[in-house]
């Protein structure tokens, strides 16, 4: 199991950026972002497979994933932030099957 910790959140206004991380206790080959808000499904906005990034439509172009291997932490680079991104934002680990969550870490867009 590997421990998981996500920072970086807060309240920005609609256009602006954030950058969240997550700091991983070992090195995983698969993870991913994901986001939930009060009466919705979690969703994935973000992956990293190895190196291979994958983002869903409504994140493409705004979001971007990547990794420090060395430190064995996860960014989530996020610009063009608008209020409909507001949520929990979560990282996960694991390539299929179980996987390991952090404990989530808030974004709020104002407009």
């Amino acid at each position: 199991q590997v421990q998981l910790v996500e920072s970086g959140g807060g309240s920005v206004q609609a256009g602006g950026s954030l950058r969240l991380s997550c700091a991983a206790s070992t090195y995983k080959a698969c993870m991913a972002w994901s986001r939930q808000t009060p009466g919705r499904e979690r969703e994935v906005v973000a992956t990293l497979n190895f190196d291979t990034a994958g983002y869903p439509d409504f994140a493409q172009g705004r979001f971007t994933t990547s990794r420090d291997y060395a430190k064995h932490i996860l960014y989530l680079e996020m610009n063009s932030l608008k209020p409909d991104d507001t949520a929990i934002y979560y990282c996960r680990a694991g390539c299929s099957g179980t996987y390991d969550w952090g404990q989530g870490t808030q974004v709020t867009v104002f407009s």
